[in-house]
């Protein structure tokens, strides 16, 4: 993509960036992000999706496991110098790297949905654990080296302590028989360079076999090391110096070993330094509610509530609004003519589009709502501001024609334009003329565009072009305050008079200004100011009856959800209320046939009568429906359960008390000593033995148990 320096600071592009550094944990990818250009859609596209990926761990409980690292680059050259040795340091660096590529590679699987790109990039890698077994073999959780890390190393490593407990105790012993003497002065000793001596009276330092290390200020002490600590500490000596020698060893044949691993280790720093890049893109995007929006091959673009980032951070700071802005770019409405009053948004509007243009080009997420579309353009142009350039001696018009120039040599249909106060800095009607021209020109090499202008000739161009349209600012015209929205489809009115009376410029000046000016164009503004206030109205009027239409719409369709239902259960009454009639007819005729029978009427004429109705209820059950049976009876046990269920349940709870009152009181007058009873449910008869609150003992001749008294029955 090709976009120039001035294009870039223009519509804020390193200020945005400026922004995201700080997330980043590493200098470099610091430097990296400051770095960031537009690239081509494929490339954009992945960075894209990784940032929305990482942004979904900061809503969600699922932490990538990603903390603050340290750099290797510097020591992944240096290790393959022939025979070279790294610092202690340098290890547990790349011990810890290694250990952040396994904790990537076990959390990103976990989710394959969640992550599916993070997934590729961290599965490409090789890991490699005997990176961290070499390196725990020599170095403890301190980042010390093992005595275990050779066996001269823990012999040398013993010696010392030997020798340094030999020093300590040959030390104490002298102290303790020179301190019975008068010889060692009131502070008996001292620690010079890193060794204890004797603090000695010069006096009698003679009197004292040792080796003397100095002198006091005044020369009244001799500070000496006594003949017994002397061979120990020279042996101590020694054995440190052949510690540091294996040390030594050690440590270079681990970084050959380790050397074999570089390109891994490599590959393992440059995928650190992505994600680093990834996650400040993600924290950012988190503070200005950057979304992915759809991203399109064709030529699309809908912004639909659109955020300045910049001036969103700005405003979110110092508590204020921020109005968002919503337009289209497609191939048959390719340019966008923004009018309206100075101060109105027209500039912001523009940097706007531009700037998220950028980012979303950048692999940068963009503050607007999750419908937005956006397409990929190969150029974007700016001419947003005052170029006026004092080392070039060019006036304001001069240095605008300038980069006009540029833009018409450079502009295709792969190109967006975003161009503020469109034609000025020159007689109006000449440079008006001048720059209807190179809106036409724009218009025939079908390059994107979003201009703003004053001039009422570039918004009647504007509105003869079929792939262009007019847009306005909004403004109040009873405050004359600025709105600060967009209104695509209207050309808006400067209010330059309405502004200028604002601004207590007094009115005899605006009037007679008015009667200079031609009386058409006066009209014509009027006209627009009255159509922009008209539109305004219809919109909100058209508004409110939209949603009040939406309410009607949605209580019509709660009646006719309720009329429905009420429906059904009325039907379902009625089958319920037929099924019970009839098996109510049938019980009574059934009653009839044992009542016949009990008076006399004989088995076989009961029995016979008894089959003709069975044989007829045969015939009604194989004429029915089964599947009007079956849902018959699920609506059946439907509906008995929504009759009957709070009055069942309430009676069976009453009767439950009632008969557990009774079971009490009953209990109360035989449960005794000496009574026979036995467990509810069991044949095995037992006598109650003693009774201790509501346990009971129970004897069963065999064998004694304790049971509550609510689990016993009497006998």
């Amino acid at each position: 993509m090709y976009i120039n320096k001035e294009d870039l600071d223009e519509l804020e592009f390193p200020q945005l960036l400026a922004e995201i550094a700080p997330f980043a944990y590493s200098p470099k990818t610091r430097d990296k992000i400051l770095e960031l250009r537009p690239m081509n859609i494929d490339e954009a596209e992945v960075s894209l999706k990784k940032t929305s990926e990482y942004l979904s761990s900061f809503e969600s409980s699922n932490a990538v496991p990603f903390d603050e690292y340290e750099d290797i680059e510097n020591e992944l050259k240096l290790m393959l110098i022939e025979n070279y040795r790294l610092e202690n340091v340098a290890f547990i660096k790349i011990k810890t790297l290694t250990e952040q590529i396994g904790k990537l590679q076990k959390f990103f699987p976990t989710m394959p949905e969640t992550f599916p790109n993070l997934i590729q990039d961290v599965a490409a890698l090789e890991y490699k654990k005997e990176i961290i077994d070499k390196i725990d073999k020599v170095f403890n959780r301190f980042g010390e080296v093992k005595s275990e890390a050779s066996p001269i190393l823990k012999e040398l490593r013993t010696e010392i302590q030997h020798a340094k407990k030999a020093i300590t105790e040959n030390f104490n012993r002298a102290l303790f028989n020179y301190g019975q003497s008068e010889f060692l002065d009131d502070i008996r000793e001292t620690i010079i360079d890193d060794q204890r001596v004797l603090a000695v009276k010069s006096a009698y330092k003679k009197r004292v076999a040792g080796r003397v290390l100095g002198l006091s200020k005044t020369g009244s002490i001799t500070y000496m090391q006594p003949d017994s600590v002397v061979k120990h500490h020279f042996k101590l000596k020694e054995s440190q110096e052949e510690e540091k020698k294996e040390i030594d060893k050690i440590l270079r044949k681990l970084t050959a070993e380790l050397a074999e691993f570089q390109p891994q280790l490599w590959r393992y720093q440059m995928y650190i330094f992505d994600l680093d890049l990834t996650r400040a893109k993600s924290k950012f995007a988190e503070q200005i509610n950057g979304i992915l929006p759809k991203i399109n091959r064709h030529k699309t673009l809908r912004l639909k509530d659109a955020f300045h980032p910049l001036l969103f951070l700005r405003n979110k700071a110092e508590n204020k609004t921020i109005f968002p802005q919503t337009l289209a770019l497609t191939e048959h409405n390719r340019i966008i003519c923004i009018s309206g009053p100075n101060a109105g948004g027209k500039s912001i509007t523009l940097k706007t589009v531009g700037l998220l243009q950028l980012m979303i080009q950048s692999g940068i997420l963009v503050p607007t709502h999750p419908k937005s579309e956006m397409f990929f353009f190969d150029k974007i142009m700016t001419d947003i501001g005052d170029n006026q350039s004092i080392e070039n001696h060019l006036s304001t018009y001069s240095s605008r024609l300038k980069k006009m120039g540029g833009i018409i040599r450079e502009a295709d249909g792969e190109t967006l334009l975003l161009i503020d106060e469109f034609g000025t800095g020159s007689d109006p009607e000449l440079g008006g003329a001048l720059a209807e021209s190179f809106l036409e020109f724009f218009y025939d090499k079908k390059s994107f565009a979003i201009i703003t202008t004053h001039y009422t000739n570039i918004k009647l161009v504007v509105e003869q072009l079929p792939n262009a349209e007019n847009a306005a600012m909004l403004f109040n015209e009873e405050t004359l305050e600025p709105m600060y929205k967009l209104e695509v489809g209207q050309a808006g009115s400067s209010f330059t008079f309405e502004v200028a009376e604002k601004n207590k410029i007094p009115r005899f000046i605006i009037h007679s200004a008015k009667k200079k000016v031609e009386h058409d164009i006066v009209n014509l503004d009027k006209t627009i100011v009255k159509l922009q206030q008209e539109k305004y109205e219809v919109e909100k009027l058209k508004t409110d009856l939209a949603e009040r239409k939406e309410s009607v719409e949605d209580k019509r369709d709660n009646l006719q959800k309720l009329n429905e239902q009420l429906q059904q259960k009325l039907f379902n009454f009625q089958k319920l209320y037929e099924d019970e009639h009839r098996k109510l007819q049938f019980g009574s005729k059934i009653e009839a046939f044992i009542d016949s029978y009990v008076k006399g009427k004989s088995r076989k004429d009961v029995v016979k009568d008894f089959v003709k109705i069975l044989e007829q209820e045969k015939f009604r059950k194989i004429g029915a429906d089964k599947d009007e049976s079956k849902r018959l009876q699920v609506v059946k046990r439907k509906i008995t359960q929504q009759l009957k269920k709070e009055d069942v349940i309430e009676k069976i709870t009453e009767t439950n008390e009632k008969i557990e009152e009774k079971r009490k009181s009953d209990r109360a007058v035989w449960m005794k000593e000496g009574q026979r009873v036995r467990i509810t449910g069991s044949t095995s008869v037992g006598t109650i033995e003693k009774i201790s609150r509501n346990k009971v003992t129970v004897n069963y001749g065999t064998f004694k148990t304790m049971i509550d008294a609510d689990e016993l029955e009497r006998i």
